[in-house]
């Protein structure tokens, strides 16, 4: 592959991992505060971890859209800050400004003459990256790559499928559910979260058993995807939530070890019920990332 065509090929798998990242990010590393316009009375004291989970899931998953920041560390491979608003009411949509700020992900995108600044949008069937004027130059003028979830599913195997499925479906309700599925949930107390009061559970999470329930992969897939998550070296993550009064998730944090190194994602989600909405870019501004692939195939 020609130097410009290695550079290319960099640029869409930092895409990619951004794409990781914000799955995860709907688990990711900050803090948030919750409240807006969906948010009802209640509170989740006196009663026992699972009951209060159930219906911070609940509330959560209805209300539907929200504010969202935070920051991902996975091992040496990148380090991302992201912040936007999504909405979960019929799929994901949306919008997130993401910035690549250390890693070989970033280094990548520097060595082609980008500042690590990724817009993302969010629509039902694909994933839009815009990487920037200078990167531009990378994909033949064209700002935006398209990313189908079910061209991501064709391309990495099972590893896909499962980001495929937490493209279209990664709500932060999905966190809670999480939790409970760690079977060794606990109530770790009260604390502050970006200056709201807010509750904080704790639970350790089996990735494989986890997908198991919660995705339907075919056996053979699920399978495949136990091995990569093995050649990887995930075992089990440590997940966080943090609920405020109205039972809405305020923070979740992700950790666990890789290979590479240690996984850390915290997420912060504020103003429930904000307007957040996404269209797909011009189509004269946007190459699909197959078509990308292909053509540094074939200048390899």
């Amino acid at each position: 592959m020609s130097t410009s065509g290695f550079r290319r090929a960099g640029v869409s798998l930092a895409a990619v991992a951004v794409i990781a990242g914000a799955a995860g990010c709907q688990g990711g590393s900050s803090n948030g505060a919750g409240g807006g316009k969906k948010a009802g009375s209640g509170g989740v004291a006196a009663v026992s971890p699972i009951a209060a989970l159930r219906a911070v899931e609940k509330k959560t998953a209805g209300a539907s859209s929200a504010k969202v920041d935070g920051t991902m560390v996975m091992g040496s491979a990148m380090s991302t800050t992201m912040s936007g608003a999504l909405d979960w009411a019929d799929g994901v949509t949306g919008t997130m400004d993401m910035r690549y700020t250390g890693g070989t992900m970033a280094d990548a995108m520097k060595q082609a003459g980008g500042d690590g600044a990724v817009k993302a949008r969010y629509l039902s069937d694909a994933y839009y990256a815009n990487l920037g004027d200078a990167l531009a130059a990378q994909t033949g003028g064209k700002h935006w790559i398209r990313y189908g979830y079910a061209d991501l599913s064709k391309l990495m195997g099972a590893s896909g499928d499962v980001m495929k499925d937490q493209m279209q479906n990664a709500t932060p309700d999905k966190g809670v559910k999480a939790l409970l599925a760690s079977g060794d949930v606990k109530k770790v107390g009260e604390e502050k979260v970006r200056g709201i009061s807010a509750t904080h559970y704790s639970g350790t999470v089996d990735v494989a058993k986890l997908t198991e329930k919660t995705t339907a992969l075919s056996p053979d897939r699920l399978s495949a995807f136990k091995e990569q998550l093995s050649k990887a070296g995930v075992t089990t993550e440590k997940v966080d939530i943090w609920v405020d009064k109205n039972d809405l998730l305020v923070k979740k944090s992700e950790s666990g070890q890789l290979k590479t190194g240690t996984f850390n994602s915290t997420v912060f989600y504020s103003d429930y019920g904000t307007a957040a909405s996404a269209e797909a870019p011009p189509a004269s501004d946007t190459v699909d990332f197959t078509k990308l692939m292909k053509q540094q195939a074939g200048a390899s």
